[in-house]
C-alpha cells in the first residue's frame, strides 16, 4: 500500500508524465524545464557525514539546504535504507524533483567482505570474481546504494603504491579481464533491476604509474606506453558498458588527468564514443590550483568542465563557479547541458524516476543482513586466494587429529583486520568475523590442542612478549606463524618505503626458528612484501594477503587441505625495494644479462640476482602438476590464420588439484621494441591426481597487435616464441614464423 501511494503521488506530480518516451527523450524534456542552476547541481556530489573518504568540508546544515533547492545530483557515504530515504525526501522538496543518486566504495564486498581484490586477482578465477561483485551489488543495492566506485582497473608494477591492493596487479591483459567480470557482477542484467548498481572504472588513467609509488603523485610517460599498457582495461570498460569512469589524481605528462582532454575528449568521449559520465575523484577538481594548473576554483572548474569532467565530487567548485563561468561566455553551456544528460540518463535507467524510493527497502535490507549464502561463497573464494609459496618439506596440509598446534603473531586473533582496507565498517564486525584463531581451532579434532601468543605487536619495537611465544612454540608439534603488514598499511594514501614485516616481526619469526619446530609462516598484507630472510630459511609459507568475513575458515581449509591451494601471483615479488619496480612484461636491453647472477658489464645491479624473489604467475599446490607434449598446428603461418595450441598436463601427485596454464608470447623483432613475455591467455583448470587433461589455446594476429611510436595500432611479421607454463618463468617454449 506504502509504495502504492508514491507510485500515485509521482503521476500527480509529473513523474509518470514521461509515458512511452525514451529515456533520451524524457532526459531532453526534463533539461528544458531545468534552471543553468539545477543543471549544474546535477553535476554536484557531496559526501555523507558520518563516513568520509577524503578531507571532510561538507557542512552538513548548508549541504541539506542545497539538496532541497535541488542543487545536489549525488551523494557518497550515505547508506542503509532508512538514511538514504531520509536524503530522497529532501531532494523530492526541490522544484522539479530530480532523485539523487547514492555513491559508495563497495570495493572487495558489502556486508560480507571478500579477500582485497589484489589477493582476488590471485584466483586467476573470472567466475569467482564475477560472482563476488554480484553478491556486493546484491547487498549494497539492499541498503538504498546506487551506485559503487570501482573497479579499480589500474595497472600498478610497484607494489609501494598503496592502491595496488584494491587493483588486479602488474599485467594489462589480466586485469582487463579481471575488471570486465566486476563490471558484469556490479551492473548484473542491467541498470534497473533492483539488484544491479551502477559500476565506475577508475582510475582515469594512469594512476597506478605515479612516480616511486608514491600516491597522489606525477605521471610522465610516452602516449604509446599509456595506450599500450596503462588504457586498455578502460577502453575495454567503456565498450563493456560502464556506468561511469572516475577521473585519477594525478597528471599525465604535466596535464592534471582531471582536466585532460586528451584522454578525457578525445578518447573517452570521442574515439571510444562513451555514453556514460565521468565524476572527479575527492577533490580533484579543486586540486589542480595546488597542482599550479589552475589559480583558482574557478579557473579550475573551467578547465574541467571543458576538459569533459561530469560531475564534481567534493570540490565545491561547479556549483560556485559554473554559472557564472556560462554567464561571462567561458564555458558554452552545451558542455553543461551534455554532462547533465549524461547523469539524468543513468537515473532514468535506474528506475529512480518511477520510484525514488525504490532500492530503500529495510525488508530487502534485512534479508542481506547475514545472508548464509554469501558467507559460504566467501569462505570459498578466500580458499581460492590463497598462494601457496614454499612447501619445501611437505608440512602441509596439516592433519587435523595433530595433537598440538601453537598459532603466534599478532593477527591470529585479529576481527576487523580480515576486511583489509577498503571495507564498510558495521557494528557487529567483531563478533560475525572469523579470526584465524577461531577457524583453526572449528576443524582440528577434539582431542587436540591449540595454543596461541600474540608474541608482538604490529608496528613496535616492544619484544617483551617473545618469551611467552617460545615457550608456547616449545608445547606445540608445529607452528603456524602469522605475521605481516597491519590491515590499514595497504590502500589510499598508504605508500610505503620499506616493503619489510614492520616492528620486530622478522626477529620474533627467528627466534621461533631457533626452536627447531615445524613452521607454517602465514603472510598477511594488501601487496608483495620483501620478506627474503623467511623466503631463504622457512620451508612452509602461505600468502594470505586479507580474506573478509570468513578468512579464519578459508585459511583453515588450505591448512588443513580440505582445499588445494591454486592461487598464483598477479604481481612479481621484489627481493628487496631496490628492485622495484620489477615486472615479468619489461623490455630487453641492449646488454641483457645471461642469466639470474650475470652482473658483468650487462643490466643488473651488482648486489642483487636479477630475478623477482617469486615471478608473476607462481603458486605452488599439494599435488604436482606435469607439463608435457607442447603442440603447435603450424610453424609457419602467414596473413589471418589461426595458430592452435594444446598442451597436456598430468597431475602426478597425490591431491585433486587446480593448475591455471599460462600462455605467453614474445615478438622478436619489431619496429618498436616489444616485452620479452606477454600474457596472451590462461585457463584454470581442475585435475583428479592420476588424470591428464590437454589444453588448448588459439592465437590469432589480433593477439599480436600492438601501439608503434605513431600511435597505430597493428600487427608485423616477423618470428615469436610461444610460450606454455605454470609461471612466468617456468614455460615450454616453441618459434614460429607469422608472415603477414
Amino acid at each position: 500500500m506504502k509504495k502504492l501511494y508514491f507510485i500515485l503521488a509521482f503521476t500527480v506530480l509529473g513523474f509518470n508524465s514521461f509515458g512511452q518516451k525514451t529515456i533520451d527523450q524524457k532526459v531532453s524534456e526534463l533539461l528544458s524545464k531545468m534552471t543553468l542552476e539545477e543543471k549544474v547541481g546535477q553535476l554536484v556530489q557531496y559526501s555523507g557525514f558520518e563516513y568520509a573518504t577524503g578531507p571532510q568540508n561538507s557542512n552538513s546544515a548548508s549541504v541539506l539546504d542545497e539538496i532541497k533547492k535541488g542543487n545536489v545530483g549525488s551523494m557518497l557515504n550515505v547508506a542503509g535504507a532508512e538514511e538514504t530515504r531520509k536524503f530522497q525526501e529532501l531532494a523530492l522538496k526541490s522544484r522539479l524533483k530530480i532523485p539523487l543518486l547514492f555513491g559508495q566504495d563497495v570495493i572487495h564486498g558489502y556486508r560480507t567482505t571478500f579477500p582485497v581484490n589484489l589477493g582476488q586477482a590471485a584466483s586467476w578465477d573470472l567466475g569467482l570474481i564475477e560472482k563476488s561483485e554480484r553478491i556486493a551489488a546484491t547487498e549494497a543495492s539492499a541498503y538504498g546504494i546506487h551506485w559503487t566506485f570501482a573497479p579499480m582497473v589500474d595497472v600498478a608494477r610497484d607494489p609501494r603504491w598503496g592502491r595496488v591492493m584494491e587493483g588486479s596487479g602488474e599485467d594489462t591483459y589480466l586485469g582487463t579481464l579481471i575488471g570486465l567480470a566486476r563490471i558484469k557482477g556490479f551492473q548484473g542484467k542491467g541498470l534497473g533491476n533492483l539488484d544491479a548498481i551502477m559500476a565506475c572504472a577508475k582510475h582515469f588513467a594512469a594512476y597506478g604509474a605515479a612516480v616511486g609509488g608514491r600516491d597522489y603523485n606525477s605521471v610522465d610517460m610516452s602516449l604509446r606506453q599509456l595506450n599500450e599498457t596503462y588504457l586498455p582495461p578502460f577502453k575495454a570498460a567503456a565498450e563493456a558498458g560502464v556506468a561511469t569512469f572516475m577521473n585519477s589524481f594525478n597528471d599525465i605528462n604535466g596535464i592534471p588527468a582531471t582536466a585532460n582532454n586528451y584522454i578525457l575528449r578525445d578518447l573517452l568521449k570521442g574515439k571510444w564514443n562513451y555514453k556514460g559520465f565521468v565524476v572527479s575523484d575527492w577533490g580533484s577538481i579543486g586540486e589542480m590550483v595546488p597542482h599550479g594548473y589552475a589559480k583558482d576554483n574557478k579557473e579550475a572548474a573551467e578547465k574541467a568542465i571543458n576538459a569533459g569532467s561530469d560531475m564534481d565530487m567534493e570540490s565545491r567548485a561547479y556549483m560556485a563557479e559554473l554559472p557564472n563561468l556560462v554567464k561571462e561566455g567561458k564555458v558554452d553551456p552545451k558542455l553543461i547541458d551534455d554532462a547533465a544528460r549524461r547523469i539524468l540518463v543513468k537515473k532514468f535507467e535506474m528506475g529512480l524516476f518511477d520510484d525514488p524510493y525504490r532500492f530503500s527497502n529495510e525488508n530487502r535490507q534485512k534479508e542481506q543482513l547475514n545472508n548464509p549464502e554469501n558467507r559460504k561463497f566467501g569462505r570459498e573464494f578466500g580458499s581460492k586466494s590463497i598462494v601457496l609459496l614454499k612447501n619445501e618439506k611437505n608440512i602441509l596440509p596439516l592433519s587435523k587429529t595433530i595433537k598440538t598446534v601453537a598459532l603466534i603473531g599478532p593477527f591470529g586473533k585479529e576481527t576487523v583486520a580480515n576486511h583489509g582496507f577498503w571495507s564498510v565498517a558495521f557494528k557487529d564486525d567483531n563478533q560475525r568475523i572469523i579470526t584465524q584463531f577461531d577457524g583453526i581451532k572449528n576443524q582440528l579434532d577434539k582431542n587436540s590442542t591449540l595454543f596461541y601468543a600474540k608474541g608482538a605487536n604490529i608496528d613496535d619495537q616492544d619484544k617483551s612478549m617473545f618469551a611467552e611465544a617460545l615457550e608456547t612454540a616449545k608445547k606445540a608439534d608445529v607452528v603456524i606463524m602469522t605475521l605481516g603488514e597491519g590491515s590499514a598499511m595497504s590502500g589510499e594514501a598508504k605508500s610505503r618505503s620499506n616493503l619489510h614485516f614492520t616492528g620486530v616481526q622478522e626477529d620474533l619469526l627467528k627466534e621461533i626458528a631457533k626452536t627447531g619446530k615445524p613452521i607454517v609462516l602465514m603472510i598477511n598484507a594488501g601487496r608483495p612484501l620483501v620478506f627474503d630472510w623467511a623466503a631463504d630459511n622457512i620451508p612452509t609459507i602461505v600468502y594470505t594477503w586479507w580474506l573478509g568475513t570468513e578468512a579464519g575458515n578459508s585459511i583453515a581449509d588450505v591448512l588443513f587441505g580440505t582445499v588445494n591451494p591454486g592461487g598464483k601471483l598477479p604481481m612479481s615479488f621484489p627481493r628487496t625495494v631496490g628492485q622495484v619496480p620489477i615486472y615479468y612484461n619489461h623490455y630487453n636491453t641492449g646488454r641483457p644479462a645471461k642469466n639470474n647472477t650475470d652482473r658483468n658489464y650487462v643490466s643488473a645491479y651488482i648486489d642483487l640476482d636479477n630475478d623477482p624473489k617469486f615471478p608473476f604467475g607462481y603458486g605452488l599446490s599439494y599435488t604436482q602438476f606435469k607439463y608435457s607434449d607442447m603442440n603447435l598446428s603450424s610453424t609457419n603461418l602467414k596473413g589471418n590464420q589461426t595458430l592452435n595450441i594444446s598442451v597436456i598436463i598430468s597431475n602426478t601427485g597425490k591431491y585433486d588439484g587446480e593448475e591455471v596454464v599460462q600462455l605467453y608470447i614474445r615478438d622478436l623483432v619489431g619496429k618498436v621494441i616489444r616485452p620479452v613475455q606477454e600474457l596472451k591467455g590462461f585457463q584454470k583448470v581442475f585435475i583428479k591426481k592420476g588424470e591428464s587433461k590437454t589444453i588448448n589455446f588459439t592465437l590469432t594476429p589480433e593477439n599480436l597487435k600492438f601501439f608503434d611510436d605513431q600511435l597505430n595500432y597493428d600487427w608485423e611479421g616477423g618470428e615469436f616464441d610461444i610460450m606454455v607454463g605454470t609461471d612466468s618463468h617456468n614455460v615450454q617454449a616453441k618459434r614460429i614464423n607469422w608472415s603477414k
